[in-house]
This record gives structure tokens, sequence and C-alpha cells, in this order.
């Protein structure tokens, strides 16, 4: 017997209100509005976002992008209060999240507990080949990576008010965590128990920004379904 959603197994939702949903889901529709527009029910569109979201979450760590060319890197603080008198990378109860974009295509996100030497190069050598050129600004944390076998290692001092020295900038890896940042404010706070799937989603939009996002999803889907 054919299977009724080639997308979500064991679903009794038919394939063609599945494709709807999965539409709206690309448009960055709320799942108020996508329940509304499709007919299913709040809780039912917002279980479904979660397992897109997890599928997409798994796509982005196969990915590996970084094995040639010019990488940024450089953390990002996320969440929405902020302690007077704390800032930078001294804030305090924020989510550290670190990132790798590799220049003119694609970003690698991860969250980490600190933004120490040993955990950043940790990533770092886990996810960047060797003969990579690494843009950075001027922390310590990514001290000696020319030691450890990096062909070269450009810097910028955001410190001494540099932003851009010839070819070295960190301009790109910027420029992601500007729309990242943009895009989570619209839930108005994401649940910690989420933010890593929702930071996913983000890094899966950029990465895909000059695809069919629709398209992209649903073949994601096709190989893996939910």
């Amino acid at each position: 017997m054919q299977r009724l959603n080639r997308y979500y197994r064991r679903s009794r939702i038919r394939e063609a209100k599945f494709r709807l949903l999965a539409r709206h889901f690309a448009l960055d529709l709320c799942a108020t509005n996508a329940a509304q527009l499709t007919g299913l029910s709040h809780r039912s569109v917002i279980t479904i976002f979660g397992k897109i979201r997890c599928r997409i979450s798994e796509e982005c760590e196969r990915q590996s992008p970084f094995k040639n060319g010019e990488v940024e890197v450089d953390e990002s603080y996320f969440g929405a209060r902020r302690v007077r008198g704390k800032r930078g990378r001294g804030a305090s109860g924020k989510t550290i999240v670190f990132g790798l974009l590799k220049r003119d295509d694609k970003v690698y996100t991860e969250i980490v507990p600190d933004c120490k030497k040993v955990t950043l190069q940790a990533i770092i050598r886990g996810r960047v080949a060797p003969e990579t050129v690494i843009h950075s600004d001027g922390w310590r944390g990514y001290d000696g990576l020319v030691d450890v076998g990096y062909s070269k290692h450009l810097r910028v001092s955001h410190g001494d008010n540099e932003f851009a020295n010839e070819q070295s900038h960190i301009n790109g890896i910027e420029s992601f965590w500007s729309f990242a940042k943009r895009r989570l404010q619209k839930f108005n706070g994401v649940p910690a128990a989420s933010f890593a799937l929702h930071l996913k989603e983000c890094e899966w939009r950029f990465n895909h920004r000059h695809d069919n996002l629709y398209l992209e999803l649903l073949r994601l889907l096709r190989h893996h379904p939910l």
C-alpha cells in the first residue's frame, strides 16, 4: 500500500497538506499563522515544526564546508537580558555561540560553555583544514593557530576601533550574527531547551539564502523523513 506521506512517516496528514505546511515553514511563518492557513491544530503544527528543526539541525551537522579558502571565526552572545555593566565576552546570563564562516559560502555554529582558547581551537581544528586562511579579531583565544599548523592567520583589532585591514575582516560572520538575532527577536524569547534548534534553523536559512528554501526542505525530508 502506498504511503500516505513520503515526508512524514506514520502520519495521518496527507502529503498535499504537509507540503503546504512545509511551504509556510520555508516562508518563516509562525506556528499560529501556519495552523490557521492549513486547518491543522496549533499543537500539531508546533510538533511538526519542532521535528523539522531537528532534521535541519542534523543536516547542518553533516555539512563541513571549511576544507580550503578563507574562513572567519567569531563568537557572539544571545539572550534577552543584559546585566548592567556586563558586556562583550564578560556578558552574564547569555548563551555563547561560536561561529565559523567560509567566505562567500556557508556558516557553522556551535553553542560553547566559554571562550577559552582550548574550547574555540578544538572546534576550529575539528572543522577547518590546516591550509585554510583564518580571519579573526584580536581575542587571545585565537593565539597560536599558526603554531598548530594553520598556514595563515590574519587579525583585526576591534579594541583599537579597527574593523577592516585590507582583506582582513570578519564582516561576513558578523553579518550572520545580525541576521540570526533579528530573526530570533520575532519569537519574543526562545526557550533555552529549543534555542539550539532555532539557531541551527538560522544557520540553514543563511546557508541556503540563494536557494529556494521550500524545495531544499522537501529534498531534505525526502532523504530524511520525519
